[in-house]
């Protein structure tokens, strides 16, 4: 038993090293560490399949579907418009307010996504003060409900295996109450120090757009100043690609030739404009496709496109859509637009055809923006249906003895039938990168189990840990959780420490209460990078944001928020 526990120490120790390594893989991590435990014999095909149809993360699933046809109501966007004011500081407040109230009840990737579009186009305040607080508010706001965040109902899902009841709907309200106003205070303060910068401006001329000539144009032979590309209204000429050989900076002498990629960067709108120009063919338009219509969106932080270059990746085949252009934040993007290896974060603006709404993958591989809407947007009886449907299934699943389960069950029925939703559409929101994490962290508790390793650490709990605070092991478990979910995204962080927190609870014979929630709440605290939450990612490439810009106002925040929640969870779940 003891080598079967070492084993699955190691078993730990290369997992976390694998989630560092590869942050935007942890899917297929967690899809790795299944089979190991599986070959091993640590868990068996049973223990596996009720792992995977476990009830907190089927509800769970069917909550981010159900959350899709709210995604589809115009309320959100609605109200978003009534956020701006000539003030800063009523600005972020109101920001501040509204996003941690939607976020409650919404997903909060949702929320910013709704809400992205509104801030960017705001007349009355910069962006950029708005955006980190967006998404921090966002983060927070989470916390107020059982469904605020996807991180609450993996550690319910996890608790619930373990033979406990599980969280209430409104277990989290207190806690989060005092945390988003903490953090809220903190952040009308520390909103100062974001920039005051004209980020439309910024967020055109950072854009990547390339232009072939073609082998018959008028322009071969003439300079660059000659054939008219030296003063462009709002585009910039930045780049001749010419075989192999780069041109740059390219002055107005310098001869155009056949077969020459051009690589302009400035206002993706003027883009038309190089349609003047005889023999001149944009990228998307290689590919066959029309550029009046442009859609705009954002690589997702574990797309299957990242490290690959456009030219490999099969765009028109897989999306039916092609690359107008691209914009990257941190760093500069030269070269062919078809060898620019993407990035996660990576702003594209694509030429779409008919189909690209209806792809099963887009959303797994993209944040979409702008230029598009879902395949159909709700309005009267279908909007009202949805969103008193979905205040219905809460009401049922707090004040009766329906589960959230259950209720979460018939809404989603309900809305298949009245057309709110579609069968399609289901399958293309199908969250498999969320169940499989899931199902993974459910079998690693349940082979720590039978290796045990739980039990040794509820030994070493009650015999090494004998006599001392269990607020001290508190802390130690949130101070870990929160550096993990920096490093490794909060879903990984809440699923690698919810078994050792309740084991060492175990141990310690304490309410395993206070110690799973300190695991919820700090998996949850996300802020000083960009890259540990998805919302974070979306407004650091919006924002135009840099690193620092984070570390300003999420140290604060972070430090605001872990004292909250450890001074709070203590006094509403006793040791």
């Amino acid at each position: 038993m003891l080598s079967s526990a070492l084993l699955m120490v190691l078993l730990l120790g290369l997992l976390l090293v694998a989630l560092i390594r590869f942050q935007q893989h942890a899917t297929e991590v967690f899809g790795a560490a299944i089979l190991v435990m599986l070959a091993s014999g640590f868990i068996g095909t049973n223990e596996l399949l009720r792992n995977a149809a476990n009830p907190g993360l089927a509800t769970l699933v069917l909550l981010v579907l159900i959350s899709y046809a709210l995604e589809k109501t115009s309320l959100l966007r609605r109200l978003s418009g009534y956020l701006f004011t000539d003030s800063v500081q009523g600005s972020v407040l109101r920001t501040v307010g509204f996003s941690a109230l939607a976020s409650s009840v919404l997903n909060n990737t949702a929320v910013v996504a709704a809400m992205l579009n509104a801030v960017l186009s705001n007349k009355k305040v910069s962006p950029s003060k708005l955006l980190i607080p967006l998404s921090y508010a966002a983060i927070m706001g989470g916390t107020l409900t059982l469904i605020g965040t996807s991180t609450n109902l993996i550690v319910h899902s996890m608790l619930t295996e373990k033979g406990e009841p599980g969280f209430a709907f409104f277990d989290f309200t207190l806690i989060g109450l005092g945390v988003v106003i903490a953090g809220g205070v903190v952040l009308l303060v520390c909103s100062r120090c974001l920039p005051d910068a004209a980020l439309n401006r910024e967020k055109i001329t950072e854009y990547l757009l390339e232009a072939k000539l073609s082998n018959d144009s008028p322009l071969i032979g003439k300079t660059v100043e000659e054939a008219g590309l030296r003063n462009l209204d709002e585009l910039f000429l930045a780049e001749i690609v010419r075989g192999s050989q780069l041109v740059r900076p390219v002055a107005r002498y310098h001869l155009l030739e056949a077969g020459d990629k051009l690589i302009f960067s400035g206002n993706v709108q003027k883009v038309q404009s190089l349609k003047q120009f005889p023999g001149l063919q944009l990228f998307a338009e290689e590919n066959g496709l029309a550029t009046q219509q442009l859609t705009e969106v954002i690589i997702k932080e574990d797309s299957a496109l990242i490290g690959q270059s456009l030219k490999d990746t099969g765009f028109r085949a897989r999306f039916d859509a092609a690359v107008v252009a691209l914009r990257r934040e941190g760093g500069r993007v030269s070269g062919k637009l078809g060898d620019v290896e993407l990035k996660a974060g990576d702003f594209l603006l694509l030429a779409t055809g008919p189909d690209f709404a209806g792809r099963q993958n887009l959303s797994k591989n993209f944040y979409v923006l702008s230029g598009i809407k879902p395949d159909h947007m709700l309005s009267g009886w279908r909007e009202k249906l949805t969103w008193w449907g979905f205040a219905a299934m809460i009401a049922v699943s707090v004040l009766t003895d329906i589960s959230l389960l259950g209720a979460s069950i018939f809404l989603l029925a309900v809305l298949l039938f009245s057309g709110c939703l579609s069968v399609n559409e289901i399958k293309r929101r199908f969250p498999v990168e969320i169940w499989l994490i899931v199902c993974g962290a459910l079998s690693i508790a349940t082979a720590m189990n039978t290796t045990g390793l739980s039990a040794l650490i509820s030994q070493f709990a009650s015999e090494a840990l004998a006599g001392q605070s269990p607020l001290l092991t508190f802390i130690g478990i949130m101070l870990l959780t929160y550096a993990l979910t920096e490093v490794i995204t909060n879903n990984a962080a809440a699923a690698l420490m919810f078994p050792i927190a309740f084991s060492l609870a175990e141990g310690l014979g304490i309410n395993t209460m206070p110690m799973v929630m300190g695991v919820a709440f700090a998996a949850s605290a996300s802020f000083i990078t960009p890259y540990g939450y998805q919302t974070n990612l979306m407004v650091f490439n919006a924002g135009n944001y840099q690193l620092k810009h984070f570390v300003k106002v999420g140290a604060p925040v972070a430090a605001t928020y872990l004292l909250v929640s450890i001074l709070l969870i203590p006094l509403v779940f006793p040791f």
